[in-house]
């Protein structure tokens, strides 16, 4: 099977502008993902070592409450986007295992950097009490200046980061 195009960018723009409009309109809350690790963490954890959890703020805080950490919204929604995601990737005939990485990295080194870059992503999130597609989506969609000047600067450090990172790609 061949492979699918890819949808047109603006589209799939005004599209995820309607789905965060759902997402206000049906549940009071925009779009996010990091709520979902958290609560996931957390249930772990108390699996795991559930005194642990009862003396660490941070954790308890997830972990307990009227339900499950899991029975939340956020936890449902990256679920989905994940299901929705391999379904999406094998009807266009795009699902390979892979490692995507320039001429002159190893597939070592790129899952290194993957998991580094990913580790300072989760844990800037949880510093920021939020991730990228918080910040970006549900705050830029109420105009959160905050939200805004975020954003201006994670564009900014990724073009200049990717001054001295492009060698590595080509």
């Amino acid at each position: 099977m061949e492979a699918q195009k890819y949808w047109p960018p603006y589209a799939v723009g005004v599209m995820l502008g309607l789905v965060l409009l759902s997402a206000y309109f049906f549940s009071g809350r925009g779009l996010g993902a990091s709520g979902a690790v958290k609560r996931t963490v957390a249930y772990v954890e108390m699996k795991i070592a559930p005194t642990y959890v009862e003396n660490n703020h941070f954790l308890n805080h997830y972990a307990h409450g009227k339900h499950n950490p899991l029975r939340n919204w956020l936890v449902f929604e990256v679920l989905g986007v994940m299901v929705g995601g391999l379904i999406s990737g094998a009807l266009a005939g795009r699902s390979k295992w892979t490692i995507e990485r320039g001429p002159r990295f190893s597939d070592k080194k790129r899952l290194l950097f993957a998991f580094i870059g990913g580790s300072l992503m989760g844990f800037g999130a949880a510093l920021g009490r939020g991730c990228t597609s918080g910040q970006a989506l549900s705050g830029g969609a109420t105009l959160a200046v905050g939200s805004w000047a975020f954003m201006l600067m994670v564009f900014a450090g990724g073009y200049m980061l990717a001054y001295f990172l492009r060698k590595q790609w080509i």
